[in-house]
């Protein structure tokens, strides 16, 4: 099954207690249509309880059609299971991040450096860069920089 077509049948229930488990969630979700899958992702365990399931207060329906999920969301958005309102709504994929950056910038990437980035001397920085030290050279020594400025000119034409 496509990715993009499971998306528009699959529906985010958020907001229910403890007290709900898939089953429930299969009964109250039924009504709308045929449902193809209930998931409830499970909580991280306490270690000192193994046995005890916990899970985080929302869950996935797959339905059969996209009509199907539709009427669910439109009949069961803001109304109650167990005393908690709920909400519903389309379930949205997933964003992984790019592989192998972790916690990195973009931009720390060597991949997007290779892309993206340009020598110094082709950014503009090179010439910022000596214009900053010449200005202040040029201040301690009272000296005309307009000449290194004609040089750095020249040599970004380059």
């Amino acid at each position: 099954m496509e990715e993009g077509t499971k998306s528009k049948k699959t529906i985010f229930v958020n907001g229910f207690g403890d007290d709900v488990d898939e089953a429930v969630l299969l009964e109250t979700f039924v009504t709308f249509g045929d449902v193809i899958e209930v998931q409830i992702p499970p909580a991280a365990t306490n270690p000192s309880q193994p046995t005890e399931t916990k899970h985080r207060g929302f869950g996935f329906v797959t339905f059969a059609s996209p009509a199907d999920a539709q009427d669910a969301i439109d009949n069961m958005d803001l109304n109650e299971l167990n005393g908690r309102v709920l909400k519903v709504s389309l379930a949205r994929p997933l964003r992984v991040p790019l592989q192998g950056l972790g916690n990195r910038a973009l931009w720390e990437s060597e991949e997007w450096l290779k892309q993206y980035a340009k020598p110094l001397a082709r950014s503009g920085g090179h010439a910022l860069r000596a214009k900053g030290e010449d200005s202040a050279s040029a201040g301690q020594d009272g000296e005309d920089d307009t000449e290194q400025k004609d040089e750095d000119d020249n040599a970004m034409e380059e």
